[in-house]
């Protein structure tokens, strides 16, 4: 994650971008924006807020050398000769034109920003940013018209959050160069992430804490809640989080031996990795360092409600993994013909 309190904008202009399936063209601009201080005040952290909650980064990706990936290689024309950037922001929307192949890409603006004073983890550095906004709002646009006010409607850019962004850093590591993105409309990710940046995740604790946490998840959801229901999978889930809060390491094995008591689950969840990483085309290590702030972002997304077909929901605690255990009992009542969950407590909270 970043942060934006020394940030600044040194460069910004905008482009329109077509989409090559059904033959609409590209737009460009030859000039910088010139803003004025209401309109920059709003624009950089509408452009920046959305990286201050991205654990995960990214590296340049290409079949041959990461030196040819395009958007690696106009990152650092620009960075090397910020003169350039006009002529080079054109190619970057050239580029995305070109990966347009499909009918549900959308048109859009495109914005090529060069920030200062970005600060990622110790360091501070300058970032080139491109953002493409497809969604447009309606508001209201009052007027003043014959000594009499009137309102028309008018279409504009959102104020409240990027349609598609990524952020290349001006640093890199032993992997290359680092890169953060973001999207909230994720029909297309894959024409974003991999046909026009050509990423992929940094091979680093972010990184094996996601894919480890997803594919307990996965296996929660499609293993344990088939075969032993949703008790059990949110059980599995609580003490998933616990065991990755209590170690600074995970070590596969360990991890198994307190979660599964039984070596016929424990084959299961080794058949389900093997599966796992198949379709996501991954490989999950054995052992690798927690990173905390993955474990407290994934933790907040996984949901631990029983939801019944009576109207009836049972939250559970995921910080008490024990809890669903010790506390609740599933049974079947044979003169209602229905199941049912008895929770025992001392006293209403």
């Amino acid at each position: 994650m970043i942060s934006r309190k020394n940030a600044s904008i040194s460069k910004f202009i905008i482009h329109k971008v077509g989409n090559k399936f059904n033959d609409t063209k590209n737009a460009f601009s030859e000039k910088l924006v010139d803003f004025d201080e209401a309109s920059y005040d709003l624009m950089l952290p509408f452009l920046l807020r959305p990286f201050g909650s991205v654990v995960q980064s990214y590296r340049f990706n290409h079949h041959a050398n990461i030196a040819l990936n395009e958007i690696n290689t106009y990152a650092s024309q620009i960075f090397d000769d910020e003169a350039a950037f006009i002529e080079v922001s054109k190619h970057i929307v050239t580029h995305l034109y070109e990966q347009s192949t499909s009918a549900q890409i959308k048109t859009g603006d495109v914005l090529v920003v060069l920030f200062e004073g970005i600060e990622f983890g110790e360091m501070t550095t300058n970032a080139l940013g491109i953002f493409k906004i497809e969604n447009k709002v309606k508001f209201f646009q009052t007027y003043l018209e014959n000594n009499s006010y009137d309102v028309l409607v008018q279409k504009g850019i959102s104020s409240k959050k990027v349609d598609k962004g990524c952020l290349i850093l001006n640093q890199s590591d032993t992997e290359g160069p680092i890169v953060l993105s973001v999207d909230h409309n994720n029909y297309d990710t894959q024409y974003w992430l991999n046909q026009f940046l050509n990423i992929k995740y940094a091979d680093d604790a972010n990184n094996h804490t996601q894919q480890y946490i997803s594919l307990c998840k996965e296996f929660s959801n499609e293993i344990i809640k088939t075969s032993y229901g949703a008790q059990e999978q949110n059980s599995f889930l609580a003490k998933t989080i616990d065991f990755f809060k209590e170690n600074e390491v995970v070590n596969i094995e360990r991890f198994k031996d307190e979660l599964f008591e039984e070596d016929k689950h424990k084959r299961q969840f080794d058949d389900y990795k093997k599966e796992f990483e198949g379709e996501q085309n991954l490989l999950i290590r054995n052992q690798f360092d927690v990173a905390e702030s993955v474990v407290n972002k994934e933790k907040r997304k996984i949901k631990t409600d029983i939801k019944l077909d009576t109207h009836i929901q049972i939250k559970l605690d995921i910080d008490a993994p024990d809890a669903s255990t010790e506390y609740l009992e599933r049974g079947y009542d044979d003169e209602k013909k229905m199941h049912y969950y008895k929770v025992f407590f001392n006293a209403e909270a």
